[in-house]
């Protein structure tokens, strides 16, 4: 017995849904036999089984509402803070969100419940129950804490056979994160290579647990002495010695081969014999390759260190632990600013002010910032990498310009960026002869959604206004939006739908414009129960949104609306199959009808007309609202404002292929009228019998589309040269409201208007493309094809620092080294080209990978970092006294008697 609000109830009673009932079965039989296995005595089973009883009644009481609360927002919901080594375990996406649908629809009986916890997609196989590889949270999967997987599974069940996906919270520095993803190692005795145990490991469990696991499955007696030994990715073997360490420290990856040795019993260890067990320092003597030309091994998306300078600092910056994708810039950002503060030969750093211009020449003013940087900066990394540019800010109000020099170690560049976008969308047309239409549409990143309409028309012909856009998710509609909606919230992966229509669904007061109906179409299915003889309602196809002249909108209106407009795929019965529904006919029943008929009209003289149970709707004469019609005092939409019923027809003359039912959005529930709901406007579902939808609807010919020729046109992307971009970033620009400029003449912050000028570039230059776009309402990746120079990179119109003209060389650069990105926002890969200094040619750096390529290879739309090196730099002889302290070379000019014992720009 369970309490469902005031009664008591058994699990096979009608007041509670058989999904449910069914769910709380079998967590009963499931709880119950787990606490009978650990009691002893029959007493105490059956006080474990009481309590077991109240708990489940408990949970068994709770509303739609509060188990979205208990799951989403509580305590022990998903809201809950990951803490080290609690259990959080993984359901799959599809699942979860048809459970949202479900609460969020408010109705236990809807058939939208999603029934057991079914992960099985989740899976390589249901052998060994291995997790796919690449899953992502948000797509795949969702995350609960403990408490709230329990609730689910005792609400609804979990798939059987199915092991729940539990993982541990884990806590690496600076962060803590559910370990989705075990290291998977497979063991073996260096006495026996062939037989494998494969084992998971958590990245923070040492390589002592390692070894105890394959002690333990080995039969390895206590008294034996046993070592660790690793397979690297040459296929040498390297001697595991500190088994105190992580295997995230490690650097210990799935896949790897872990031999365990076993000391002889003279006292030596077997080392000497294991194949592939050599020497490092041997191979590194054998060692003849080219310097420069080496690769490094990937330790787990950690080909952004790679690309970078191929230098591991996970240790030194918390940031770069761990297994999670990073950007290649800003770990070079980062090691660059490292090494400099390792070798900056400055100790102490003094204060200095920031110097404004005030009206003073720019040579000055650049010589003096120079200076000041120097005074705490002065490194290699200065001399080789650090530039200065010059910054203008101007004051919208009072117009006061303050002019600054700053230095900077890369130029982080905007690429132009692409005003339009393309969406593919399907265009459904009120004719019922003409399939849907795929479309592509070319229209404004940042416009409405009366920007798709426009362009819409342009291929069908159909006045915007008579457009309206959704998106269609599931069978039903999950957004009508309005026109003023921005593009912007339209994702590339939502299908959209456009009808056609001649009306409005927004109800309008005293509007005589037709009325737009959301239609949805259901189909009865015989749910499981233990009576066989619970029928749900299953969604299928594609909604419709019907327009219905306003002197036809009563339920036998639109019942002939909605079959001629599904009259392509949907076959209508022939006058002997109507005349099957007609049983009685008889006397009795006519007239019943007709006092039925008066009743209704004495009552409702001012409503809109119900259906007629004679025939089509020409022969009747309803009412035209007016001004003082009853359709202005109560909401002309409702179908049922006249019958007080929700659901059509109530009794049949004629067979009907299909029935009308007012529902909610979703489409999961009856809706009932009541006084606050009689403003808003129903949604309507056909509900299909199995068998007339076998006999009458076509769903191959439902399902059919034609695709517009627009389909196949493709935005092409122009390349951009790198020139265009170096321009980008030197044109004025208007501050953001978050970033605004406190103007020291007027007191506030303003939104000034920034321009950025190159006064003196370094030695190597290094340039980022900004790849990454972030707004409001996206992110995503530019995949724009920037070519670049590989020689003569001429900078000469971008500096404003007056020239020399006779040393050209000092504002030409070549290309030395590429950084590349693979992929989107989310994940991706990185690659380096590289020219060795020694014989110039060209080397392509994937992970341990390196091969020689050629020139034409390195231009792609990967490209993100590049890195030049002025030519003066390459052609440079050697200082003729290397006790004095050379100037910053990025800044070298000819001799003259402007500078003094600092040489600046």
């Amino acid at each position: 017995m369970y309490q469902l609000g005031d009664n008591w109830v058994s699990i096979s009673s009608p007041l509670l849904p058989p999904q449910f009932a069914q769910s709380v079965a079998l967590a009963v039989r499931g709880r119950r036999t787990a606490m009978a296995a650990v009691a002893a005595e029959p007493a105490a089973a059956a006080v474990a089984a009481a309590a077991e009883d109240r708990e489940l009644q408990r949970e068994a009481k709770l509303g739609l509402d509060d188990q979205w609360h208990q799951i989403e927002n509580a305590e022990s919901g998903r809201e809950r803070p990951l803490q080290a080594g609690e259990s959080w375990f993984l359901v799959k996406q599809h699942w979860y969100k048809q459970w949202e649908v479900y609460v969020q629809g408010g109705d236990q009986d809807a058939s939208t419940f999603p029934g057991c916890i079914n992960n099985a997609e989740l899976f390589e196989d249901q052998i060994n129950w291995r997790l796919k590889e690449g899953l992502v949270e948000g797509k795949d999967y969702v995350l609960l804490p403990a408490a709230a997987w329990h609730y689910l599974v005792s609400w609804y069940g979990l798939e059987d056979g199915q092991p729940p996906i539990e993982r541990k919270v884990i806590k690496l520095p600076n962060i803590q994160k559910v370990e989705v993803y075990l290291v998977e190692l497979l063991l073996v005795q260096h006495t026996d290579m062939d037989t494998i145990l494969t084992a998971q490991f958590s990245h923070t469990d040492t390589l002592d647990v390692v070894l105890s696991t394959a002690r333990e499955h080995f039969l390895v007696e206590p008294q034996e002495d046993t070592r660790l030994w690793i397979k690297n990715s040459e296929g040498s073997l390297d001697r595991l010695c500190n088994t105190q360490i992580t295997l995230l420290d490690a650097a210990i990856e799935t896949g790897q081969l872990v031999i365990m040795e076993t000391r002889n019993k003279d006292g030596t260890w077997p080392s000497t014999q294991l194949h592939g067990m050599k020497n490092m320092a041997e191979e590194d003597e054998d060692f003849q390759g080219q310097p420069g030309i080496c690769g490094l091994t990937n330790l787990g998306n950690t080909c952004f260190m790679n690309s970078a300078l191929q230098n591991k600092v996970g240790h030194f910056a918390t940031q770069f632990l761990g297994y999670q994708q990073h950007d290649s810039q800003e770990l070079l950002s980062f090691l660059l600013d490292g090494l400099h503060e390792d070798l900056n030969r400055v100790k102490k750093k003094e204060y200095v002010e920031l110097c404004e211009a005030n009206g003073r020449p720019d040579q000055e003013v650049a010589q003096e910032a120079w200076q000041n940087h120097k005074r705490r900066n002065d490194s290699v990394i200065v001399d080789t990498f650090h530039g200065l540019f010059k910054s203008t800010l101007v004051c919208p109000d009072c117009g006061n310009v303050s002019v600054t020099f700053d230095p900077f170690c890369y130029l982080s560049v905007p690429l132009p960026v692409c005003h339009k976008r393309v969406l593919e969308v399907f265009f459904i047309p009120m004719d019922p002869r003409r399939k849907p239409e795929q479309h592509r549409v070319v229209v404004p990143k940042k416009g409405n959604i009366s920007d798709l309409c426009v362009a819409l028309s342009k291929h069908t012909g159909i006045a915007p206004d008579k457009m309206i856009v959704t998106d269609v998710f599931s069978h039903r509609f999950y957004k009508l939006y309005q026109l003023e909606d921005p593009l912007s919230s339209i994702l590339d992966r939502d299908d959209i739908f456009v009808y056609e229509v001649t009306g409005r669904i927004e109800p309008i007061e005293g509007s005589r414009d037709d009325i737009v109906v959301p239609v949805y179409l259901r189909e009865r299915t015989q749910a499981r129960d233990y009576n066989n003889s619970y029928y749900g309602l299953i969604l299928f196809g594609h909604p419709l949104l019907v327009s219905v002249p306003r002197d036809r909108f009563s339920w036998e209106g639109l019942y002939n609306i909605l079959m001629y407009r599904l009259s392509r795929y949907v076959t209508k019965p022939t006058s002997d199959e109507e005349d099957d529904g007609d049983e009685k006919g008889d006397d009795n029943e006519e007239e019943e009808e007709e006092e039925n008929e008066a009743s209704s009209d004495e009552e409702g003289k001012e409503e809109i007309p119900g259906p007629s149970t004679r025939g089509d709707l020409q022969d009747s004469e309803p009412e035209q609202p007016g001004p003082s019609s009853g359709v202005n005092r109560r909401c002309p939409f409702l179908l049922d404002n006249r019958l007080h019923t929700s659901q059509w027809p109530p009794r049949r003359r004629r067979k009907q292929l299909f029935t009308l039912q007012t529902v909610n959005s979703n489409g999961t529930s009856d809706r009932t009228i009541s006084p606050e709901e009689v403003q808003t406007q129903p949604y309507i579902a056909m509900d299909w019998e199995p068998e007339m939808k076998r006999r009458y609807y076509d769903e191959v010919e439902a399902e059919g589309y034609v695709k517009h020729d627009c389909v196949g046109y493709v935005l092409k992307k122009a390349p951009v040269q790198l020139q265009e971009c170096i321009e980008l970033f030197t044109t004025m620009e208007t501050l953001e409201k978050e970033n605004p400029w406190y103007c020291s003449s007027c007191k506030q912050h303003q939104l000034a208007t920034k321009k950025l000028d190159l006064w003196a570039l370094p030695e190597i230059l290094i340039i980022h493309l900004k790849r990454f776009s972030f707004s409001k309402f996206s992110h995503e990746k530019l995949d724009t094809l920037v070519q670049f120079p590989i020689r003569d990179l001429d900078f000469s119109e971008f500096v404003i620092k007056p020239q020399n003209e006779l040393a050209p060389d000092l504002y030409k650069y070549d290309l030395i080294a590429v950084s590349n990105h693979y992929g989107g926002m989310r994940d991706g890969h990185y690659t380096t080209f590289a020219c060795n200094k020694d014989s110039g040619q060209w080397h392509y750096f994937d992970d341990n990978s390196v091969s020689p390529v050629n020139e034409n290879q390195i231009e792609s739309k990967a490209a993100y970092v590049l890195f030049y090196q002025r030519q003066d730099v390459a052609r440079r002889q050697p200082q003729p006294d290397s006790s004095v302290p050379s100037a910053s070379p990025a800044f070298k000019s000819s001799p003259g008697p402007e500078f003094m014992d600092v040489e600046v720009p």
